[in-house]
């Protein structure tokens, strides 16, 4: 399966669950909009038609990743969830199940 570019400039639209993950997690605005501006990485998402996006954050002692779960239509980029996570994944590692369960949750509602 292809990934389509994420470069082009369009609409933010904000899910609720995003915007609270954002809010626990002390993520800003701008600092996931950096995250889908220059990913350090890019994989499948978890649900239908998703992207998860990533960029590395932290110090070399306590080192954390920004990940952004988005899908794209035609005029707008939906933003579904954006975590910070402890440590570092390897590429194309699975995610936790907690997370995966939470996503589920989000995408039903």
């Amino acid at each position: 399966m292809r990934m389509k570019n994420f470069r082009k400039a369009k609409e933010f639209f904000w899910t609720n669950h995003a915007q609270r993950k954002m809010r626990f997690y002390r993520l800003s605005e701008s600092r996931v909009k950096r995250v889908m501006h220059t990913p350090k990485r890019v994989e499948q998402g978890i649900a239908p038609d998703t992207a998860a996006m990533m960029q590395r954050a932290g110090t070399s002692k306590h080192p954390y990743e920004i990940w952004v779960m988005v899908q794209d239509t035609d005029k707008r980029r939906k933003i579904i969830s954006a975590w910070r996570y402890p440590g570092t994944t390897k590429p194309g590692e699975a995610l936790p199940e907690e997370i995966l369960r939470e996503m589920e949750l989000s995408i039903k509602q």
